[in-house]
């Protein structure tokens, strides 16, 4: 790829890379497998943008020119010494593998794992991937946070992320999670409507919060169990997000009363004490099954990950 970057080390966003996120399309096209070091740059503003100042999730444009610095140009790390390749035998092996072919994989990702490096770790579970199973090119279709489990698909070629990107941004894939909440939700099925704000500051912490200005944000969920653990009354969910906002669904429940046991980010104090001492551990949150078409043949396929202890233990 040293070959789009000129001496100056200039970057011409190339064609089929329009409207792509910036930080991604970089990744892609300079071979990088450490993602924080470009974070780091581009927070620093040592990468612009048709020189200006930018962000990782800036949309570029075809024709776009991209200072990129020299500790990113393939050329000048080639002349660098490598780093032994390490194993990640070990990190990923409560990954399991639901479906993999020539352009997808998809993945039960674990509770407590991170989809990207960055922000204070150094490697994240598609990081690890592309090393350990030998796939540079693999790419994110979409994300989970670091403490939801289950189904995370990736794309193995550029030919199938584009169409995989579109369906997610188009709201043609079926994602259903399942959640453990606090309270009995009523009615015990209906529809969360809500605007959200993604980034505001509270008390010093990024959080994402109902504001009328705020992106439409819709869920349907339905009440699949009514419990009580330690005298605290909880149900489990199934919800059914479309639209993809951060944090959607942690801060639609949380709104309607019913946050999700666990959530140390928007939960209230007084339920996440009651959630302890019932002896509850992890978010309670799960992404359970996905339903798609598969982008290169078409073809309707659903990929399911099972309910995990942490999880099942409360049924």
């Amino acid at each position: 790829m040293a070959n789009l970057i000129s001496e100056t080390g200039q970057f011409c966003v190339p064609a089929g890379e329009q409207e792509s996120r910036l930080d991604r399309m970089l990744l892609r096209h300079l071979g990088l497998t450490h993602r924080a070091l470009l974070m780091r740059l581009i927070r620093k503003g040592n990468v612009r943008v048709n020189g200006k100042r930018c962000k990782a999730n800036q949309r570029v444009q075809v024709g776009d020119e991209i200072f990129v610095p020299a500790s990113l140009r393939p050329n000048q790390r080639e002349a660098q010494p490598e780093a032994p390749v390490r194993s990640y035998t070990q990190a990923l092996a409560k990954v399991v593998v639901l479906f993999e072919d020539e352009h997808l994989l998809v993945v039960n990702k674990p509770a407590g794992m991170v989809v990207h490096g960055g922000s204070g770790h150094e490697m994240g579970l598609i990081e690890m991937l592309k090393v350990e199973r030998k796939i540079p090119e693999l790419r994110l279709a979409h994300r989970l946070d670091r403490d939801t489990s289950g189904v995370l698909l990736l794309a193995k070629t550029l030919e199938a992320l584009r169409p995989l990107t579109e369906d997610f941004r188009e709201r043609d894939m079926d994602k259903t999670y399942i959640a453990w909440v606090s309270g009995h939700p009523e009615p015990s099925a209906a529809r969360m409507t809500s605007h959200l704000s993604k980034g505001v500051s509270i008390a010093g912490e990024r959080m994402v919060v109902h504001e009328e200005d705020g992106k439409l944000s819709v869920t349907d969920y339905q009440v699949i169990q009514e419990n009580h653990a330690n005298d605290m009354p909880c149900a489990l969910l199934a919800l059914k997000p479309h639209s993809g906002r951060t944090h959607q669904l942690r801060v639609q429940l949380q709104h309607e009363g019913h946050a999700i046991l666990g959530d140390v980010k928007y939960a209230a104090r007084e339920h996440l004490k009651q959630w302890k001492a019932a002896g509850g551990q992890g978010l309670m949150l799960h992404a359970w099954r996905l339903r798609l078409s598969h982008p290169i043949t078409g073809q309707a396929m659903m990929f399911r990950a099972a309910m995990p202890a942490r999880m099942r233990c409360w049924l």
